[in-house]
């Protein structure tokens, strides 16, 4: 009688159920001897073989099926391959460079640069490493480095390092990001004047002739960007 009556139970819940655990939650009240407690447990197995209770793996929807290996490769593409993202810029260029020195307190007076970026590969690999240096005759004012980019063929993204080989210094972290048709951006998190920012680097007009490489700063999280550094390069 107990086992009709709790297999009644299961069969008039079992469209609204979903894991054969929901099924023990049995008024208290009706478990006091362990008779019963048994009885349920048997219920449950003969439930259970009759197909009255859901299992996880019956609910799960099942895997999706492709027809054919270009069904699935439209549908999950593979990650684009960026190793040559950077070959645009190797070679020798002229640079023309705004920089603010004030960040994030709403100076608007830039100070205007001009020199050379030059740019080659290391070894046989996809790497590439930048020699840098301008000057602003006006302000007196000389600026030199090297910047390293380096490929992750897993991960498919750029990483770029600022060095400066006179100190021996390799900032950390860099920036990592990669290209999105012909706009490359990048970012990292860092510490500035004591207070943590989002750091942006984005590559964009982008041409045999000439390039642009802004770098912007973000106190919020990105939600707003200042522009701090603009690079334009020709030859």
């Amino acid at each position: 009688m107990q086992c009709a009556l709790i297999l009644e139970r299961l069969e008039r819940r079992r469209g609204a159920t979903k894991t054969s655990s929901q099924f023990l939650n049995v008024d208290q009240r009706e478990c006091d001897s362990l008779g019963f407690m048994k009885s349920i447990s048997l219920c449950l197995l003969v439930a259970l073989r009759l197909g009255l209770i859901s299992t996880n793996a019956q609910d799960s929807p099942a895997p999706p099926k492709f027809s054919s290996t270009s069904e699935r490769t439209a549908k999950f593409p593979p990650a684009r391959d960026g190793a040559h993202d950077f070959d645009f810029l190797l070679g020798d260029w002229k640079a023309h460079v705004r920089r603010l020195p004030d960040r994030l307190v709403g100076s608007t007076n830039w100070v205007e640069y001009d020199s050379i970026s030059n740019h080659k590969k290391l070894l046989d690999t996809n790497a590439n490493f930048e020699e840098f240096e301008v000057d602003s005759p006006a302000k007196h004012l000389h600026i030199k480095g090297q910047t390293l980019r380096m490929y992750n063929p897993e991960s498919h993204q750029w990483s770029i390092y600022l060095l400066e080989l006179d100190k021996g210094t390799l900032s950390l972290p860099p920036v990592v990001g990669g290209f999105n048709g012909n706009r490359g951006e990048f970012y990292d998190q860092e510490e500035w004047k004591g207070r943590k920012i989002l750091v942006r680097y984005v590559w964009l007009n982008i041409s045999p002739k000439s390039a642009r490489m802004e770098q912007s700063f973000s106190p919020d999280g990105g939600k707003a960007w200042e522009t701090n550094w603009i690079c334009e390069l020709t030859r």
